[in-house]
């Protein structure tokens, strides 16, 4: 009688692979809580990363984790907060680095 090992392998899957994305959302995105929904939505997601205001009246984000996490938060920037109007967003997909540590507003 033979033995035969079948080795199991974990397939990485979108859910499990760790992305980066910079966004950049234009519109009514300023003085209605863009950064601070951001902010908290990045939180129930997972998400590390940072917010800015610019001055040009975009917002900038930069969110790391979950692949499928961070097409939610892509969703999430198209729409925005309630009060917000956006009419523009700008993403680049990039290599996860691993170097944030948390979510945060910059200032």
């Amino acid at each position: 009688m033979s033995i035969i090992l079948v080795s199991s392998l974990r397939l990485r899957t979108e859910s499990t692979v760790k992305s980066r994305v910079h966004v950049t959302v234009a519109g009514r995105v300023q003085g209605v809580s863009f950064r601070y929904f951001t902010r908290e939505k990045a939180a129930s997601l997972g998400l590390k990363g940072w917010v800015r205001n610019l001055r040009d009246g975009r917002v900038e984000c930069e969110f790391e984790g979950a692949r499928d996490a961070l097409e939610k938060m892509v969703d999430f920037c198209r729409e925005g907060p309630r009060w917000a109007k956006v009419k523009s967003v700008e993403i680049e997909w990039l290599q996860f680095s691993g170097e944030y540590l948390d979510f945060r507003i910059l200032v």
